[in-house]
């Protein structure tokens, strides 16, 4: 069998079905993460849940997996169809060894793959570059011999999205919400379980956009962070006269708003919003951002007499971090947002809950609550396809040398008015990601048409693509 090895990526693994995974690949697939498991763990047996997406695949991996797990011994608990953040959360409340989500995330329909956790002593960990993910690849694609056991089974777990939803209001502080109307667009992908839940729970009116669960992605791609896939949901918040809109992507892990205008909230602005909220009730607590935008967090984390800590891009490295720092939330600038009460890992209810709550308290529009938390402005991810990226980080170092000079990820340069990273993909796709922010916003954009056309003059190929994460 011929497993490719870019299936196998920074965070999870993911690839074309049938061609780069496929029924088979997934047996040879779930042996290693079950090593790795077991391995990780020293023991035999293992509880593992396993989660699925509304992919027109997801079935047939789901079957190779569960009942690969099964011939291995292991008690798999199958929580149906639901988002990543609802298997992360069965994880940790289920107190299972281990978690499998079949999904290809934002990923057009004909992808699929799949997303792993493991339950430590120091919260999720997830299986990421760092985290044993090397031996999941050397071990599926060179084949491994795990003896077959008897005891093996399958048991299914109904209600884990209603506990999902209970859990994210407590974290929330239970909070009395009002009566909103909230127009959401799920991209006919996982969101709109938990986004229903939830409204199953709260007053307020839920108006859908692309709800029905369609694995071939029939009315947008589920990618929030692009901006043309948002909207229809800035139409329908206008038309509707909202107070809120929210929109998903595919498996539900990655989550943004716009106000009741139809503008589109930076993320940055919201996860300084839920700093503010959770420092409140946590006070002195540590919040964990990641290193794109830091000033509007930041000055918030300060002012409200949080910790911080910045970390390097991409969701295993920042419940990696958050839990090892014990901080109460984490937030990063593509919509993925973490906390400590669902074992560090995202939540994207908890974050509509706290988002409802502010508004219900503060009796004030979401963009005048975002707005006063504004400290600084931000150019938007900016994707160049290079050949070079080492000679081009070199010089953007030698180029801005009377800077403060960080290489946590990529290069960032900060001077005391303005701000700027550069990394390199974590996609295997040869692409360097610029993101720049500055307390003037003229500051900023003069600096961001000075860094695009230095590095449009060092790559091989400056064609501008699409952004991502």
């Amino acid at each position: 069998m011929n497993i490719p090895e870019h299936i196998f990526k920074a965070y999870d693994i993911r690839g074309v079905y049938p061609k780069d995974i496929s029924e088979d690949s997934a047996v040879a697939i779930t042996k290693a993460i079950y090593k790795l498991y077991q391995d990780n763990l020293q023991t035999e047996d293992l509880v593992i849940v396993v989660g699925q997406d509304m992919r027109l695949s997801s079935p047939q991996i789901f079957k190779a997996v569960s009942e690969t797990l099964v011939n291995l011994g292991a008690q798999v608990l199958d929580i149906g169809l639901v988002s990543t953040p609802t298997l992360y959360f069965a994880t940790d409340k289920l107190k299972a060894d281990g978690g499998i989500m079949i999904s290809a995330s934002h990923n057009p329909g004909h992808f699929n793959g799949l997303k792993m956790v493991q339950r430590s002593d120091n919260g999720l960990m997830k299986i990421g570059a760092n985290t044993g993910m090397d031996k999941i690849k050397k071990w599926s694609i060179e084949g491994i011999d795990l003896p077959e056991k008897p005891g093996g089974t399958i048991t299914k777990k109904e209600g884990v999205v209603k506990d999902e939803v209970e859990n994210a209001l407590r974290i929330a502080g239970n909070p009395k919400i009002k009566q909103f109307k909230v127009a959401a667009d799920t991209a006919n992908a996982m969101g709109s379980v938990y986004i229903q839940e939830l409204f199953n729970q709260i007053p307020g009116e839920l108006v859908k956009l692309n709800f029905d669960l369609d694995g071939t992605f029939p009315s947008h791609p589920a990618d929030p962070l692009i901006k043309e896939n948002m909207a229809d949901l800035q139409r329908l918040v206008k038309s509707e006269k909202a107070d809120l809109g929210i929109a998903t992507d595919g498996d539900g892990d990655r989550i943004f708003f716009t106000d009741e205008k139809g503008e589109i909230i930076p993320a940055s602005l919201i996860i300084a919003l839920i700093a503010k909220e959770m420092l409140a009730k946590n006070p002195g607590e540590t919040v964990v951002i990641d290193i794109r935008y830091i000033l509007n967090s930041k000055k918030v984390i300060e002012q409200y007499g949080g910790k911080f800590e910045i970390v390097r891009v991409g969701h295993a490295y920042i419940t990696e971090k958050l839990n090892e720092v014990k901080g109460v939330f984490a937030g990063e600038s593509s919509g993925h947002t973490f906390f400590r009460d669902t074992g560090g890992c995202e939540s994207g209810v908890t974050v509509i809950a706290i988002v409802l709550a502010a508004m219900s308290q503060l009796n004030q529009p979401i963009s005048q609550i975002v707005g006063e938390l504004k400290h600084s402005h931000e150019s938007g991810e900016i994707n160049f396809e290079l050949t070079n990226a080492p000679e081009v980080l070199e010089i953007i170092k030698e180029k801005y040398s009377d800077s403060e000079i960080s290489h946590l990820d990529g290069v960032t340069i900060t001077y005391p008015d303005v701000r700027f990273n550069l990394r390199v993909s974590n996609t295997g796709i040869p692409l360097i990601r610029l993101n720049v922010e500055g307390v003037d916003q003229a500051k900023m954009e003069k600096t961001t048409k000075e860094v695009v056309n230095l590095i449009n003059q060092h790559i091989k190929t400056d064609t501008t693509v699409s952004s991502g994460h």
